[in-house]
């Protein structure tokens, strides 16, 4: 049963740009709770959402049920899980943080790749809820581990604050900050249409134009990591600034693209440099901050509004693109020249910051 078949590419795009919206909005709020001690109460709260969110996700037969269930309440747990996981992590590297974040990260793509395989392969034998079901049993395994596994190393004698409003006066970090609203407003677009446009441009059959997603999601795997091992040598921004403009060249050249080879190529090559949106900015953030203590804060400011970019930016892709006549441009160029805008805003960022160390050596 396609159960949002009569709904418009927007419609189901505010599904997946709520989750996104609130993985990140949440996962800012979540900052002084973990720096409490409550590192235990967030991971089981947030694994208990995402797998009620799941199941309820199963029996669902309506769009607001979906949106619900899966935008919200999936969106909402993923909030909670979110920073725990990356402030751990932090606390157990130093010299090779990034490469570690890196990793962790390509942990998010990794589950992009088997979810939608493993459905795709149930859904046709036992249906669309128990297929459901078993990707909500996968995650309550997966998660239980975590909860098992995971231990803060260091507690801070003070907790931090939601907003550094002195942060607000700061050049390097509102440009770093704009650039990634502007970049996460339009990375995504090709994750949610490649598919429908391979049907339409290309050759590419139903099975093949499915399976454009998971390859996606591997190469953004690879691109979590690579770069972050560069990073450690050469400097965050350093590595994301070319990346973000790769990214933004290739989302232009994707108007081109007419056959199944360079579709595959495109995917390929997004997948990997997209990947560096999600695994490096942590650690721009981390050494755009003036005081170590001020990095969960900045980094929940910088991400929240980073969400508000994910929150519009599918589902303008969505109302602009004409998928009965088969007109992908209008979405395309959106998301090719927020993306690009972003990457500006990024490379201005760092340009300011060298200003910033020039006139205090001088």
């Amino acid at each position: 049963m396609e159960l949002l078949s009569s709904q418009s590419p927007s419609a189901i795009s505010w599904i997946g740009s709520t989750q996104a919206f609130l993985l990140l909005l949440v996962g800012s709020l979540t900052g002084p709770i973990f720096d409490r001690g409550y590192l235990h109460s967030l991971l089981l709260t947030g694994s208990s959402l995402v797998v009620f969110g799941l199941m309820m996700t199963s029996l669902a037969t309506e769009y607001y049920q979906i949106f619900l269930a899966q935008g919200v309440t999936v969106g909402l747990g993923a909030g909670c899980l979110f920073i725990p996981s990356v402030a751990v992590l932090s606390t157990y590297f130093v010299k090779r943080r990034a490469m570690a974040m890196g990793i962790t990260a390509s942990g998010s793509s990794l589950g992009g790749v088997l979810y939608p395989i493993v459905f795709r392969q149930l859904q046709p034998k036992i249906g669309f809820a128990w297929a459901t079901r078993v990707i909500g049993l996968i995650a309550l395994a997966t998660l239980f581990i975590s909860n098992v596994t995971m231990r803060r190393r260091i507690t801070p004698k003070t907790t931090r604050s939601l907003i550094d409003w002195t942060a607000l006066r700061e050049a390097p970090f509102m440009l770093f900050t704009a650039g990634n609203f502007f970049a996460f407003m339009g990375i995504y677009v090709p994750f949610i249409f490649i598919s429908a446009y391979a049907l339409e441009k290309t050759d590419a059959d139903e099975n093949l134009a499915f399976y454009l997603v998971p390859i996606l999601n591997a190469a953004s795997a690879l691109g979590r990591i690579f770069p972050n091992i560069l990073a450690d040598r050469a400097g965050s921004m350093n590595v994301l600034i070319p990346c973000a403009f790769a990214c933004a060249i290739l989302a232009y050249t994707w108007m081109a693209v007419r056959t199944t080879g360079d579709l595959l190529a495109f995917g390929l090559l997004y997948g990997f440099f997209s990947g560096s949106f999600v695994s490096l900015p942590p650690s721009v953030i981390a050494n755009l901050s003036p005081d170590v203590r001020l990095v969960g804060t900045r980094l929940g400011m910088s991400f929240c509004i980073a969400g508000l970019g994910v929150l519009v930016g599918n589902p303008v892709a969505g109302a602009i693109l004409n998928i009965e006549e088969g007109d992908f441009v209008r979405a395309q160029a959106f998301g090719a020249s927020v993306t690009l805008a972003g990457a500006v805003f990024i490379f201005f960022g760092r340009l300011s910051k060298v200003g910033l160390q020039l006139r205090v050596k001088i």
